[in-house]
C-alpha cells in the first residue's frame, strides 16, 4: 500500500480536524502518500480528491468543524454509488481509506471493505455513540458546552426562582444528557435508555419545592421528547410554570478540547498504521485509556448500552 485517503461524514464534531491532521502527518512520515476527500462519500463519488502535503494541514487543530466539510450522500446507499466510489479510489490509485464520523459512516466504509478498499474507521460523534469505545472524538468538547450551558441557565433559574428545561442532543443516546445533567447537578435527567415518568418528575419538583427549593434544572435529551412538548405536559400535570432552553448545534461547535485534540491525534494515527499492516474492516476505539482496534462489523451488532449506574446515581444525588 502507497497511497491513503481521508474523509469525514455524518454530523460534525469537534476534533475532527485533529483526526485528519494526525491521518494526513502520520501518513507522510510513514511514508505514505495521502490525499483528502472533500464532502465525505458524495464528494468521493463526485471525485473531489486532492493530494495532501505536511503544510496542508497546518493550524487546523484547534478549529471545529471539519475543513474537509461533510454531506449527505442517498446514492452512496446504492450499490451503483458505491461502485461508482470505489472507480474513483482506484483511478486515483488510492489503495485505502481512513473514514471519520459516526454509525452511519462506518456503515459505508464496511461496504466499502467489502468491495476491496481496505477501510479504517475512526469515532467521531457528540452522541459518543459508537460501539466497543468509551469515547468517542467530539464527546468531550460537547458536554463542557452543555455544562456551561447549564452553569449560566442556572444563574437566571435561581435569580428568577424557576424551572428550566434544557433540550440537548442524543437522538437515541444518552450519554450527553447523562453525563451533563450529572455534572451540572440536574434535579432530573431524561435519556431514551430509562423510562420516563412524568409524575415522578412532577413529585420530585414538588418535593424539592416542600423543602424551600426556589429553581430546578431538568435535562432532556432529544429522542425522549422536545423540551416545549415537556413543559406542556408538565403544566398540565402540575400546573407549574416551566422555561425551556433549546441548546441546538451550538454543542456541536467550537474550539476542541485538550482530550478531543489528544484523542483525535492518537484515533488517527492509529487508522494509518492500522492500513500500514494491510488491515481493512477495522474500527479504532478507546477502552480503559488505551487506544484499540477491533473489527469494523461489530460496530453493527447489538446496541450500545450506557452506563444505568450514572442515572441511578444521578437521581441519588439530586434529592
Amino acid at each position: 500500500m502507497k497511497k491513503i485517503a481521508v474523509l469525514t461524514s455524518g454530523g460534525d464534531a469537534p476534533g475532527m480536524n485533529a483526526a485528519v491532521r494526525a491521518v494526513v502527518r502520520k501518513g507522510i512520515h510513514d511514508g505514505f502518500e495521502v490525499s483528502a476527500i472533500y464532502n465525505g462519500y458524495q464528494g468521493l463519488i463526485e471525485g473531489k480528491i486532492v493530494d495532501m502535503e505536511l503544510g496542508s494541514v497546518g493550524d487546523i487543530i484547534h478549529r471545529g468543524g471539519t475543513i474537509l466539510r461533510s454531506a449527505r450522500c442517498p446514492e452512496f446507499r446504492t450499490v451503483e454509488g458505491r461502485e461508482k466510489a470505489v472507480a474513483q479510489l482506484k483511478r486515483h490509485g488510492i489503495e485505502g481509506l481512513v473514514v471519520i464520523g459516526g454509525d452511519g459512516s462506518f456503515r459505508g466504509a464496511y461496504e466499502l471493505t467489502k468491495l476491496g478498499i481496505p477501510c479504517v474507521g475512526v469515532p467521531a460523534t457528540i452522541d459518543n455513540d459508537i460501539k466497543g469505545t468509551d469515547f468517542t472524538i467530539g464527546f468531550d468538547t460537547a458536554l463542557n458546552t452543555v455544562i456551561d450551558a447549564i452553569d449560566k441557565i442556572r444563574d437566571t433559574a435561581t435569580s428568577h426562582e424557576r424551572t428550566f428545561i434544557i433540550e440537548v442532543m442524543g437522538r437515541d443516546a444518552g450519554d450527553l444528557a447523562l453525563w451533563a445533567g450529572l455534572a451540572g447537578g440536574a434535579e432530573t435527567i431524561l435519556i431514551p435508555e430509562a423510562d420516563s415518568d412524568i409524575k415522578d418528575i412532577v413529585e420530585r419538583l414538588e418535593s424539592g419545592t416542600g423543602r424551600g427549593k426556589k429553581h430546578s434544572i431538568i435535562v432532556v435529551a432529544e429522542g425522549v421528547m422536545s423540551a416545549t412538548e415537556l413543559a406542556k405536559v408538565i403544566k398540565e400535570e402540575a400546573g407549574m410554570e416551566i422555561r425551556v432552553s433549546v441548546l441546538g448545534h451550538v454543542q456541536r461547535g467550537g474550539s476542541p478540547s485538550g482530550r478531543d485534540r489528544v484523542i483525535a491525534s492518537q484515533f488517527g494515527a492509529r487508522a494509518v498504521e492500522v492500513l500500514k499492516e494491510n488491515r481493512g474492516g477495522v474500527a479504532i476505539g478507546m477502552q480503559n485509556h488505551k487506544v484499540i482496534d477491533y473489527d469494523l462489523q461489530s460496530v453493527f451488532e447489538g446496541s450500545e448500552h450506557l452506563d444505568l449506574k450514572m442515572f441511578d446515581l444521578s437521581k441519588q444525588l439530586s434529592i
